[in-house]
């Protein structure tokens, strides 16, 4: 067993949804994955997104999968669970994802985003 199959041992859904954004990422170009024991994270140069089941950390149920983000600006959409600025410049949008239905051509644009950003 791999290290992703070790991740989302016991969790389809989640694996499913990370599958369709693994695939998403990797069709913007060079890029590897880091998986650690809390999440999973999509690298080029830098780290551009990570992706995370929150019902490991909440023990209690949740999206079957985060999108974290880190861009140089606050986007304004709606579909934000969350944005922090851990440090001046730098923001982190957390996603919830529920669908594949969920992964639209806007995080496809978000995800472009960020891979653009981590040179």
């Amino acid at each position: 067993m791999n290290l992703l199959d070790e991740f989302f041992d016991g969790q389809p859904q989640s694996r499913q949804l990370f599958n369709i954004l693994q695939g998403m990422a990797a069709a913007l170009g060079p890029m590897t994955l880091r998986v650690t024991k809390s999440q999973v994270a999509f690298c080029r140069r830098k780290v551009f997104a990570w992706a995370w089941m929150p019902e490991k950390y909440l023990h209690r149920p949740a999206a079957p999968l985060v999108l974290t983000l880190a861009l140089r600006r606050r986007d304004t959409s709606l579909r934000w669970k969350e944005i922090v600025e851990p440090v001046p410049g730098r923001f982190t949008h957390h996603l919830e994802l529920y669908s594949p239905q969920d992964i639209d051509g806007q995080v496809r644009s978000w995800l472009q985003e960020a891979w653009e950003e981590a040179k």
